[in-house]
C-alpha cells in the first residue's frame, strides 16, 4: 500500500494545475494522488491531457485514483459539469468520464451523494434534511441511478466508490453497496465525515471495513460548544480520530488499498469560515434522523469527546477559536500532510510499500 494526497487540497493545486500537482506531491514526499474528479484532471476529458498525467504519475511511482461526482439526482442539479459533459445527458457525461478514467487504467472512482451547504447552520446544512424531499426518497434515487450506472461500470471493471460524506451515515451505505452489488460499488472511507453523523471512527470502520475500496484520512477538533458540538477539521492526530486503532481495520479487509491524506486547504488557497460547524447532537428533529445509531456507539462518541476534552483542557491542543487565529498557510499545510503521513506510516510499520 501507499500514502498520498487529495489532488484538490494540496497546497497550491489550482494555482499549479494538475500535471504540476503530480510533481508536487512527488516532491513532499507523497506516494501518490487521488483528484477528486477526472474533470479536475481535464474538464474536457481530453485524452491526451489525461494520458500525460497518468504518464508522469507512473514515471515517479505514484498512484493516480479519480472520481466522477454526485450520484444523487435531487443533488446532481448543483453540478450541471456533470451534465455538460454528456452534451445535456447527464448518463452519457458519467458514461463518457467513465470511459475516460478506464483508457488511463483509473478504476476506482469516487462518488458521493449530495453537498455540504456551509452557509447553513447545524443540520440545515446537509440534504439529509431537506423537507422539499425525504432523505429516505433521496437515497432510493440514488440506488435507481447507481444502477443504471452499474453495468457501464460492469463492462469497463471500474467500482463507483460512495463517500462517507457529510450527509450520509456508513449504515446507509453499506445498504446502498449491498443493494446495486459490490461488484460495481464500493465505499470511500473518509475517517473524518462520519464524526457529523455521531458515528464512532472504530465502530463506522469495522462496518465499512469489508466494502472500502479507497480512502480520505483526515481528522476532527469535536467538542460541545454553543448548539451542540462544534466540528473544525484537525492535522491526524490532533483531533479525535484514533488512527492506531482505526487503519488497521482498513488494511486488514483490503492490504493493497491506497491510504490518501485529506488535509485541510490552505487559507491562502480557500478563506476559513469565521465560524465552525455545528453538529445539533442534542436536538430531538437531528437525533430522529439517525434511526440505526446504537445508545452503545453514541455513548462510545460521547465517551471520546469527553477524553478530548481533557486533553483540550491541559493545553495538548488549541480550542476552535485559538486553532483559526494561528497562520495556516502553505508551510503549515504542507507540514500537516507529513505529519498525518508519518503518523500513518508509524502505524503500519513494515506493510507500507513504495512500490507494487
Amino acid at each position: 500500500m501507499r500514502i498520498g494526497v487529495d489532488g484538490r487540497k494540496i497546497p497550491e493545486s489550482a494555482k499549479r494545475g494538475p500535471l504540476a500537482t503530480v510533481d508536487h506531491a512527488h516532491e513532499l514526499g507523497m506516494e501518490g494522488l487521488f483528484f477528486r474528479t477526472v474533470l479536475d484532471m481535464s474538464p474536457s476529458l481530453d485524452l491526451g491531457e489525461l494520458r500525460e498525467i497518468r504518464g508522469r504519475a507512473d514515471e515517479l511511482g505514484l498512484y493516480l485514483e479519480t472520481g466522477l461526482g454526485k450520484v444523487n439526482p435531487y443533488a446532481n442539479p448543483e453540478s450541471p459539469e456533470l451534465r455538460t459533459i454528456g452534451d445535456g445527458d447527464i448518463v452519457l457525461g458519467f458514461r463518457r468520464m467513465m470511459e475516460a478514467c478506464a483508457e488511463i487504467d483509473c478504476r476506482e472512482l469516487w462518488v458521493a451523494t449530495a453537498n455540504f451547504k456551509g452557509s447553513f447552520f447545524g443540520r440545515f446544512a446537509y440534504d439529509r434534511f431537506r423537507t422539499d424531499v425525504d432523505w429516505a426518497d433521496q437515497l432510493a434515487a440514488t440506488a435507481r441511478f447507481l444502477r443504471k450506472l452499474a453495468p457501464i461500470a460492469r463492462d469497463l471493471g471500474i467500482h463507483m466508490n460512495l463517500e462517507t460524506h457529510e450527509e450520509v451515515t456508513s449504515f446507509e451505505l453499506v445498504r446502498l453497496v449491498e443493494e446495486v452489488g459490490p461488484d460495481t460499488t464500493g465505499i470511500v472511507f473518509d475517517t473524518a465525515n462520519i464524526l457529523q453523523r455521531l458515528e464512532h471512527p472504530v465502530f463506522a470502520a469495522r462496518r465499512v471495513a469489508p466494502y472500502v475500496r479507497q480512502t480520505h484520512l483526515k481528522d476532527a477538533y469535536v467538542a460541545h460548544g454553543e448548539g451542540g458540538l462544534v466540528y473544525q477539521l484537525r492535522p491526524c492526530g490532533e483531533g479525535v480520530v484514533d488512527f492506531a486503532q482505526v487503519v488497521p481495520i482498513i488494511v486488514e479487509a483490503n492490504p493493497s488499498i491506497n491510504l490518501t491524506i485529506e488535509n485541510a486547504q490552505s487559507y491562502l488557497d480557500k478563506k476559513p469560515s469565521p465560524t465552525p460547524r455545528v453538529i445539533e447532537a442534542f436536538h430531538p428533529e437531528f437525533l430522529a434522523g439517525h434511526p440505526d445509531l446504537t445508545v452503545e456507539e453514541y455513548a462510545a462518541y460521547l465517551d471520546m469527546i469527553e477524553r478530548y476534552r481533557r486533553r483540550l483542557e491541559s493545553g495538548e491542543v488549541p480550542g476552535w477559536e485559538a486553532y483559526l487565529s494561528q497562520p495556516y498557510g502553505y508551510d503549515e499545510a504542507v507540514s500537516s500532510i507529513q505529519k498525518a503521513a508519518a503518523l500513518t506510516r508509524s502505524i503500519l510499520g513494515d506493510r507500507v510499500l513504495t512500490e507494487v
